[in-house]
């Protein structure tokens, strides 16, 4: 199966897949609103305003699987991402990414792209997935990876 035709929905509710994005290059995070990490919004933001015309998609996944750092609904997290970084790139429903429940999405990033010593699960929120223009995960990048510190990878696989 493609990474493209994996069910999502949108912050909004809709119901969707993946299929939009293709041919772009992905950074897929799980996000949260209470994380000592949640400050990489904006820099997640600045990376997707300097290479959207070029090909670049941020897809931001808020997860509440830990220490409930996203217990808002969707609403809630949409109007907090976007008054408080400016995030214009695509938000989707809240997903598990790991787990009894883990989302579709998730099971697949993380069996192509493993962690430090092979892990394979998701340890925290903000760990980012890069996936290249034909829907292959290329890359993994923990949570403390700051997104400006990704910047020549994308550009990279941008050309």
């Amino acid at each position: 199966m493609s990474i493209y035709d994996i069910s999502v929905k949108t912050i909004k509710g809709e119901e969707t897949t993946l299929k939009p994005y293709e041919g772009k290059v992905l950074l897929i995070v799980n996000t949260a609103s209470k994380c000592g990490f949640t400050p990489q919004y904006k820099q997640l933001q600045e990376l997707y305003d300097a290479y959207k015309d070029k090909g670049f998609v941020v897809l931001g996944f808020p997860c509440n699987q830990f220490m409930n750092q996203e217990p808002g609904d969707e609403k809630s997290i949409g109007e907090f991402c976007s008054l408080n970084y400016g995030v214009t790139f695509p938000m989707f429903a809240k997903v598990d990414v790991k787990g009894e429940h883990i989302h579709p999405l998730y099971m697949h990033l993380t069996s192509l792209a493993k962690g430090m010593l092979g892990t394979k699960a998701v340890k925290w929120n903000f760990t980012k997935f890069l996936v290249d223009q034909t829907g292959e995960t290329v890359q993994r990048f923990s949570p403390q990876t700051n997104p400006k510190e990704i910047e020549e990878t994308i550009q990279k696989w941008l050309g």
